[in-house]
């Protein structure tokens, strides 16, 4: 098979670029990281890559709100390029920041006007730990056998899912468009800090319908590794790969 291409999206502030480069790598893609200017003068092609990623990090300082910068320089940029991609059936993936930057261009839940957002955590202030987290039966092909419970590391001080109105979240529901929740190591519901940032039904991920638009708030690119989850020697069976590795693997193998 031929190594599928993953555009690796980068800006001023982007801090996880070369992590996500190497997440796919390991799962057996060819990754490239792609600053904005090199798409906007046309030097790179989006067409020549099979799915696009926007990493974590701090776009731009976050200096507006998390996101929001790199959201309106694609909105008024490349947004054309990007819905043309997304038409031909190609992923694209926003982790953390980039997760913010698809719910602020109106990309997630669903394309069209901004629906949702990443609201300041309640605990108002940046949050860094590692969760467990509930993956949910959602029709996103990037999670499969990944159902039952994860640890994943958390990093971001907007964080907090809210929707423009209830009807959006129901709609959400029931679509199957919730990726993961935040929750207690049972899976069960968890408040603060289990929940890191007070987001509407514990959620930390969503996908478009189709499945292959997908944004998260944990960062599965630093939990490649087993020995990088902090409670891995408890776990009792060794493994050397982590629970974010699962994921990498799983959008690679959809080009199979």
């Amino acid at each position: 098979m031929v190594k599928p291409r993953m555009l690796i999206l980068r800006v001023g502030g982007t801090n996880c670029d070369l992590e996500t480069e190497w997440a796919f790598r390991l799962a057996g893609a060819l990754p490239e990281r792609i600053h904005l200017n090199m798409l906007k003068s046309g030097e790179k092609k989006l067409d020549n890559y099979q799915a696009l990623v926007i990493p974590g990090g701090f776009s731009y300082g976050d200096d507006i709100s998390a996101g929001k910068v790199l959201a309106n320089k694609i909105r008024y940029g490349i947004k054309e390029e990007i819905t043309s991609f997304i038409g031909k059936g190609r992923p694209v993936l926003g982790i953390c920041n980039g997760f913010q930057v698809l719910i602020k261009s109106g990309f997630l839940p669903w394309p069209g006007r901004q629906e949702a957002t990443l609201a300041w955590n309640e605990s108002a202030r940046f949050e860094d730990r590692w969760v467990y987290l509930k993956v949910e039966d959602s029709v996103s092909p990037f999670f499969k056998g990944m159902r039952g419970i994860i640890r994943l590391p958390v990093a971001h001080a907007e964080g907090r899912f809210l929707v423009r109105e209830p009807k959006i979240l129901e709609r959400i529901e029931s679509k199957k468009l919730v990726l993961m929740r935040y929750c207690d190591s049972s899976g069960k519901h968890a408040g603060y800090p289990g929940n890191p940032n007070g987001s509407a039904g514990d959620i930390a991920g969503i996908c478009d319908p189709s499945g292959l638009i997908v944004g998260m708030m944990p960062h599965p690119e630093r939990a490649l590794l087993d020995f990088f989850c902090p409670d891995s020697r408890g776990r009792g069976k060794k493994r050397e790969e982590g629970d974010g590795h699962s994921f990498f693997k799983n959008v690679v193998d959809y080009f199979r």
